[in-house]
């Protein structure tokens, strides 16, 4: 089902969720347009399901993609069962194992890396961002930026390398010529940090649909590029909200958990457990399936990304 140079199995390695986004779309890109895609949560998940997943054909045809997020606990509860997967992986679906570590010396890391599935999702250090934009700007947006325009943004946003993508998408609408000045960025990049499709996620952490719709389209007034960043920025929405549930679950304190995924202001903790206790692992899990194919329905031409985005967003009510 998959091109020739897919794999059939890969491990997204790091602790961005960005990147690991973007390389799961690099994936996506390689298999056929009507896969069937499979979201499991490692933490909780059983290897039969699991299984189940991977040996069952898809309905329609055109192969299967099942990714595991926060893979790590997963490998380490069914250790061996995983290394006799991957040394005989099914030939009509594609793995993909979403880790924030992976030790090299692990066998199961040794048995991807000889199929060439591992990729490393790493940021690169704040020295080393203003290049990561210059190569960022020129690939995804067609965009030259000069290294000191390119550290003026380094410096205002840092490494988030989500949001610096958003900026970019922007300044690529703003240019006339293909080319940005540190002028044209220390204009364009008012809000910094406090960029409105953040403010939007955090209007969902509160349950107020229909704040954050209107946010939405607020936000396209002003940005009509958020249409093709929406879904990245709503997948990690997601995925804190499992990340958070999962840890109170083991009675860690709302602070530390804010702390621990840099949730600011941390009091917002307390919304994003109510939304929680709203929706539950089930719902929180339909909800990033909806968002799936939302976003598949986008790039198959099923309505614009826009309405489709607003329709997801609808559908938290």
């Amino acid at each position: 089902m998959a091109k020739s140079d897919s794999k059939s199995v890969y491990a997204l390695i790091g602790d961005e969720p960005y990147l690991q986004l973007q390389e799961l779309e690099n994936l996506l890109a390689g298999l056929p347009k009507d896969v069937d895609r499979v979201n499991v949560d490692g933490e909780t998940a059983q290897i039969g399901d699991v299984f189940d997943h991977l040996r069952t054909f898809a309905m329609f045809g055109g192969g299967k993609l099942v990714v595991v997020r926060d893979a790590e606990e997963f490998i380490s509860t069914f250790r061996e069962p995983m290394e006799n997967y991957v040394a005989k992986p099914s030939e009509s679906c594609v793995l993909v194992l979403r880790c924030k570590t992976l030790p090299a010396g692990q066998r199961i890391y040794k048995a991807i890396d000889k199929l060439g599935g591992i990729i490393k999702c790493e940021p690169p250090k704040q020295a080393a961002l203003p290049g990561w934009i210059i190569r960022r700007a020129k690939e995804a947006h067609d965009l030259t930026i000069p290294i000191d325009a390119a550290q003026h943004l380094a410096d205002l946003i840092g490494i988030d390398l989500g949001r610096i993508d958003s900026e970019l998408a922007k300044l690529a609408l703003m240019s006339t010529d293909g080319k940005v000045t540190g002028a044209i960025i220390m204009g364009a990049v008012a809000f910094q940090k406090e960029q409105e499709m953040w403010r939007l996620t955090d209007t969902l952490s509160t349950g107020n649909i229909a704040e954050a719709v209107r946010r939405w389209r607020q936000l396209l007034q002003m940005d009509p590029s958020s249409e093709f960043r929406a879904v990245t920025w709503l997948t990690i929405w997601l995925e804190k909200l499992t990340r958070v549930r999962l840890m109170s679950a083991r009675k860690i304190p709302p602070f530390t958990i804010a702390k621990e995924l840099r949730i600011w202001p941390a009091t917002q903790i307390d919304s994003m457990l109510k939304m929680i206790q709203r929706l539950g692992e089930r719902g929180i899990r339909a909800a990033l399936d909806r968002l799936v194919k939302a976003d598949h329905r986008s790039k198959s031409g099923l309505g614009e990304a826009s309405t489709n985005v607003e329709a997801f967003l609808l559908s938290l009510a």
